[in-house]
């Protein structure tokens, strides 16, 4: 039986807890040298930690975008109880495909406290368990099966590229604030084969994704709302991080991200190089929210505009990180107007501030 979001908040207030109590103080990030395998795995003693799939495949002449996320919360507050029922660590799960000639999102998800074999991230490498969900790793090759309700995803990906680091060396500032930050690695290029399953209808696909792992004890600055992220695959084998984080007038609060080239050079972005101007906005039926799903995102390397593959990919995760937001397949363009790359655009914030 799947523990819905509104029976664990229960069950936490019963405890002497509210959600907003599931961090601690946060203080300035030390750098550090990641190091891999164990950094693959789980950080327990952060706040927020989370482990992001997303890709572009195809069966035959049909195409699918998909992505599938893990996140671990801590809870401060239960640290210190002895019983095997304190919900110390929290796991949320999402999974969506995106039936681009179908032109359907098909979206589900889960949320279970650690424990009882139930649910577990182990702190050796990448092995995440949520219920029916998993995703783990085994030396440069990844696993996920995700089956979900009228949809699945069965994938196996492989790395063919070096981790790529974000920020300095892996620490990537997110805000004005030295302690608005986190660790966080991307493994772009990832040849993926496996299966969708949609509507009981099996697909056996093969395309290319992009891996995300980023914790923190703090992301947002006091002003940010959201934030807009793009990692796109570019098809001669380079890889393109764009973010800003945004306050609630539509202001930039702080931008980054990289570019690596297909020959393995890096060129960080700093403070102030990336610029987001969305282009063209949809309104949400569901939610009644407006998202750009047409940007213009200048950054040092070029001048990209980013492209909606379907216009409804909006995300109602209400059920367990209780967020609404806009995550979805996308187009990446350069300056010449060439399709170069395809990757995810996700929008946060735009139908409420965004609480981490």
């Amino acid at each position: 039986m799947t523990l819905c979001f509104c029976q664990l908040r229960r069950d936490l207030l019963i405890g002497g807890m509210s959600l907003a109590a599931l961090g601690g103080t946060a203080h300035a990030l030390p750098a550090k040298t990641l190091s891999f395998p164990r950094d693959r795995g789980s950080h327990p003693d952060f706040k927020t930690e989370w482990w992001y799939i997303t890709g572009h495949c195809k069966a035959g002449t049909r195409s699918f975008g998909f992505q599938l996320t893990f996140f671990r919360s801590r809870v401060d507050s239960t640290q210190g109880m002895t019983s095997k029922f304190a919900a110390k660590q929290l796991l949320f799960g999402h999974a969506a495909i995106t039936d681009v000639d179908g032109k359907k999102l098909w979206h589900d998800q889960r949320i279970a406290r650690d424990g009882f074999g139930v649910a577990f991230a182990s702190e050796t490498d990448m092995a995440v368990k949520l219920r029916d969900w998993s995703l783990q790793a085994q030396g440069n090759r990844y696993t996920a099966e995700l089956p979900a309700n009228d949809f699945g995803l069965k994938l196996q990906f492989n790395e063919t590229q070096n981790v790529l680091l974000q920020g300095q060396q892996g620490l990537s500032r997110k805000g004005p604030d030295e302690k608005q930050a986190s660790y966080y690695y991307s493994q772009p290029q990832l040849t993926t084969t496996g299966s969708l399953r949609i509507q009981g209808k099996t697909f056996e696909v093969m395309g290319t994704a992009w891996l995300d792992h980023e914790w923190s004890q703090e992301l947002l600055a006091p002003g940010a709302v959201g934030w807009d992220w793009i990692g796109m695959n570019l098809l001669d084998g380079s890889a393109l991080t764009a973010f800003r984080l945004r306050d609630k007038t539509g202001n930039a609060v702080w931008d980054g991200g990289s570019f690596r080239s297909a020959k393995q050079e890096l060129r960080v972005f700093n403070r102030g190089e990336v610029i987001f101007k969305p282009t063209r906005f949809w309104k949400s039926p569901l939610t009644q929210t407006s998202y750009p799903v047409e940007w213009q995102v200048d950054t040092p390397t070029d001048a990209y505009s980013v492209k909606a593959v379907l216009d409804n990919q909006e995300l109602d995760s209400r059920q367990s990180t209780g967020a609404i937001y806009w995550e979805g397949l996308s187009e990446l363009a350069n300056s010449s107007g060439k399709v170069v790359g395809r990757g995810y655009l996700e929008m946060t914030g735009y139908a409420q501030p965004l609480r981490l």
